[in-house]
């Protein structure tokens, strides 16, 4: 490579590199899934209300162009970081 498509090289990895690094999610205590059938899931910690998975789940479907949620289901699991599930549509 000559010095020209070196820096051209360089500044892309760079450019690449910043963009995967601001799309990143954030670290959250909650764990947002989308399944198959388009419902949004959310694995919350067991001191979390109901309400703040709702708004977990409220961004994800602001983020596929609907504006509210509705639930479907809250179960329990048996894994000691997200011991409770919550299943959401978007409207």
């Amino acid at each position: 490579m000559n010095a020209i498509n070196r820096a051209l090289f360089i500044a892309m990895v760079g450019v690449l590199a910043t963009l995967l690094i601001a799309c990143s999610t954030p670290a959250s205590k909650f764990g947002v899934y989308q399944q198959s059938d388009g419902a949004i899931g959310v694995h919350a910690p067991k001191d979390a209300k109901e309400s703040e998975a709702q708004e977990v789940a409220l961004e994800e479907c602001k983020k596929l162009g609907k504006r509210s949620v509705t639930i479907v289901e809250s179960r329990k699991t048996v894994n000691d970081r997200f011991p409770l599930t919550y299943i959401y549509l978007c409207r």
